[in-house]
């Protein structure tokens, strides 16, 4: 007996639906949000939600044009079911609810519902479905309670509505940062571009055309516009000229890029390159100016030397070019190799009579006559003796990687910082806080610790200390990064991320504005449920390059499989956070149109998205649902017998067609005091589904609203716009249809964006015998389906199918046909 008791509880166990496999996701496939203003309908998911105040307004004037059909007495019974039931588009958890985590597979109409709250539903307003459906087909299933909770119910006990608004897992910490039991924060990747070799540095032209520019040690600079593509003629090439080699961990080469800051107007590029001269290695400084006949290339006979520094070693050879908001450039040199800093009496970092070892700052505007640079009067060594007046701060071992803080968006805190990753020697890595005049204490220190013990303990060192230094069982070569300053993932502004090269972490620093102190967290993969959206991955190369920014101060980092500069395994990674993101239009822009000469090289990502991943293992069955009562009496599990709900009166309503025997009223309804385009007075008695479709389940006859995109020559990405009304396919007229109606269409196809629309039957006339179903389309882009837009009613219309519309769908914003 005890034996099959077992057997039951492990059956039992493997035929229980699969729980919390569900994540905070919209019906848009994106995370949900805060709303810039507070939402008045759907008060609940006014702090954060899938829906803003013109979505939220939206749900409310169909509420009220539902609820015209009831009296008060009606409206007290079932206004809150139907408030309830519409509000779910706004839940955090509304994909799921709709079925509509998988953008390839169809959205349910309604949210899924639990049980026990559907039992009640159809109790009390069951003849409500058809006014919250597209179809009237509903009718059908209203006096069948079975076959009305099994169109409505959602299996999933923990994520169906009521539930998922009490359950306290799923709603602790909603919209923070995700963090494995570890403290680890969870975030995701999204793969930008790929097939670079040892991708160095990437920077922004910041001119209004969002293009980024990312470099190859190799000695290349290509070109990517905002859709990821990228040009097929490099912006630079130096390969002649750099010096550096196959040679896995070579750190000579082309090693960074920086644009003018007035670069729309000053149209200048500074360098920073590996050069062998008379077989003398040195670091180059130079500068090149745009040509005049193409935006996207450098003049290459322009270059003008800025400054040479010798180089003693192959290795430390900095690397770092940026402008500060003072307009400055800063350039921040190795100390010249080998190790311990051997060079002289206290090493090249502490002698300020070199330019080794140190952050630089120049002035290199108004330079086009007479010396390439001049000193900014206040740099603070100049008319010290023995020191070279470029010195900005000194004491520096191996700055890889800077940046400088764009600042808080509402206060400015922060704005101006420059922060750097400084390379270690046997001990430790650190991260510093550049200020002016500052010393940085190599070769007497090593982060926190002393390195040269005789120089450590001299009280004139007067060093600054990093603000945050780990040891080398955590990581052996620090890639400084970027405080996130940028707009579509609100939940990261203010933290600095950073990596190592050799470890492959990720990690973050997060600053107490009371104290100034810097917490430290590493930064984790979230896993495939976490970074279920689309175009995410979950993996990236182990070697991390370098760090940066898109001219909307979105943050990427750049790394590698092969770290040599022949090998083209480097890639682009941007970061995204899955647990919220901005409201919608918060971060939207336009960019500026850019001349293209040469070909468009499109990118192709070759990681696997994380929705399309199959699972490894075969998932448990679940259990068949229990057969539909056949009675309208709502089941109980007591002994007591129930009392029978009073019987239904059954009104005198006029209908322009009789009502079926199936579909009695309450004493409650009434017809519609007014008809506007969305309102039928007229209801089809059509039959309406046996069995409701259930998720991946494609037979039977389609929703109404499901849409196909029909061509000649069967491609999935454009066509013909037909969809599905009244049970039968239609073209719809492309009077008013504009790029948000594509969207809707597009997204119901599996595509991310809609590029154009196609009118005047470009993809062909709708032939003999397909009705033109919809007219006058006009949508917002947010909607569900073209039903749920304004329209003219069903099946009228003034045009013909010559004017039947087509979209073009694609993955990017701007993709090229």
């Amino acid at each position: 007996m005890r034996g099959l008791t077992l057997c039951t509880c492990v059956l039992l166990l493997l035929l229980s639906p699969p729980q919390g496999e569900a994540h905070p996701q919209c019906l848009d496939y994106k995370p949900p949000f805060q709303p810039l203003e507070p939402l008045l309908f759907c008060k609940e998911y006014a702090k954060f939600g899938c829906c803003d105040l013109e979505r939220d307004q939206q749900i409310s004037r169909r509420f009220h044009h539902i609820m015209d059909y009831f009296d008060h007495t009606g409206f007290t019974a079932c206004g809150k079911y139907i408030r309830s039931i519409l509000c779910q588009e706004c839940s955090p958890y509304s994909a799921h609810l709709y079925d509509a985590e998988d953008a390839n597979t169809p959205m349910r109409e309604l949210p899924g519902l639990c049980g026990n709250y559907c039992n009640d539903y159809w109790l009390h307003c069951r003849y409500t479905l058809s006014l919250l459906t597209n179809n009237n087909n509903t009718y059908a299933i209203e006096e069948d309670r079975g076959k009305f909770c099994k169109y409505l119910e959602l299996k999933d006990p923990e994520y169906c509505y009521p539930n998922v608004l009490s359950n306290d897992e799923l709603n602790a910490n909603l919209g923070d940062v995700k963090a494995d039991p570890q403290g680890c924060i969870q975030l995701c990747l999204e793969e930008v571009a790929n097939g670079l070799r040892n991708p160095v540095a990437m920077v922004h032209a910041n001119d209004g055309t969002h293009r980024f520019f990312v470099a190859e040690q190799l000695g290349f600079v290509w070109t990517y516009l905002p859709n990821g593509s990228r040009i097929d003629r490099p912006f630079l090439n130096l390969t002649r000229a750099v010096l550096t080699s196959p040679w896995a961990g070579d750190e000579r080469g082309f090693l960074c890029i920086a644009l003018h800051p007035q670069f729309a107007k000053v149209k200048k590029v500074y360098v920073y390159y590996s050069v062998s001269v008379k077989r003398q290695e040195k670091i180059r400084i130079s500068e090149f100016t745009v040509s005049e006949s193409d935006m996207n290339m450098l003049d290459h006979s322009s270059e003008r030397t800025l400054l040479e520094v010798d180089e003693p070693a192959s290795n430390h050879n900095g690397g770092q070019l940026l402008f500060g908001l003072d307009g400055y450039l800063y350039i921040f040199i190795g100390d010249g190799g080998k190790a311990g800093d051997p060079f002289g009496k206290f090493g090249n970092s502490q002698n300020k009579c070199t330019l080794l070892g140190k952050a630089l700052r120049i002035d290199v505007d108004n330079n086009d006559f007479g010396a390439p640079y001049s000193i900014p009067p206040d740099n603070p060594f100049v008319g010290e003796a023995e020191s070279r007046p470029e010195i900005y701060a000194y004491g520096v071992r191996n700055m890889w990687r800077c940046s400088v803080d764009r600042g808080d968006a509402l206060s400015g805190r922060g704005r101006g910082r420059m922060f750097c990753g400084d390379v270690g020697q046997n001990k430790y890595e650190e991260v510093d806080l550049i200020e002016k005049g500052g010393n940085y204490g190599w070769r007497a220190k090593e982060g926190f610790s002393c390195y040269d013990n005789k120089l450590c303990h001299n009280s004139s060192l007067d060093d600054i200390l990093p603000i945050f230094a780990y040891p080398h069982k955590i990581g052996k070569s620090v890639t400084g990064g970027y405080i996130y300053r940028g707009c579509q993932m609100p939940n990261l502004n203010g933290l600095y991320i950073f990596g190592d090269f050799m470890s492959g972490r990720l990690m973050s620093l997060k600053e107490n504005p009371e104290t100034g102190k810097w917490s430290y967290k590493e930064i984790c993969m979230g896993n495939d449920k976490t970074c279920s959206f689309p175009k995410l991955i979950n993996s990236y190369y182990k070697y991390i390059i370098s760090f940066g920014e898109d001219e909307a101060g979105e943050l990427y980092f750049l790394a590698t499989g092969a770290a040599s500069a022949t090998a083209r395994a480097g890639v682009v990674y941007k970061i995204v956070d899955p647990s919220r993101r901005a409201p919608p239009g918060k971060c939207s822009f336009k960019p500026s149109p850019v001349n293209i000469k040469g070909k468009l090289i499109h990118f192709s990502p070759k990681e696997e998205f994380v929705i399309n991943k199959k699972p490894s293992t075969t998932p448990a069955p679940k259990p068949k649902p229990p057969k539909p009562s056949t009675t309208s009496r709502p089941q109980t599990t007591t002994t007591t017998r129930r009392t029978p709900p009073a019987p239904t009166v059954r009104p005198r309503v006029h209908h322009t067609k009789p009502p079926s025997p199936t579909t009695a009223r309450p004493t409650y309804w009434t017809t519609a005091p007014r008809t506007t385009a969305k309102t039928q007075t007229s209801r089809p008695t059509k039959r309406g589904r046996g069995k409701p479709r259930r998720k991946g389940d494609r037979r039977g006859r389609p929703r109404a609203g499901t849409v196909r995109i029909v061509s000649a020559d069967l491609r999935k990405d454009r066509g013909r716009v037909e969809i599905f009304v009244r049970g039968e396919w239609g073209t719809v007229c492309d009077d008013l249809f504009n790029i948000q109606a594509a969207a809707v269409v597009c997204r119901q196809m599996g595509f991310p964006v809609a590029v154009r629309v196609a009118k005047r039957a470009e993809f062909g006339a709708g032939g003999l015998g397909v009705r033109i179903m919809l007219d006058d389309v006009e949508c917002e882009g947010t909607e569900r389906t073209l039903l749920h837009c304004k329209h003219a009613k069903l099946g009228k219309n003034n045009c013909s199918h010559d004017e039947d519309v087509g979209v073009v769908c694609g993955h990017y914003e701007h993709a090229v046909e």
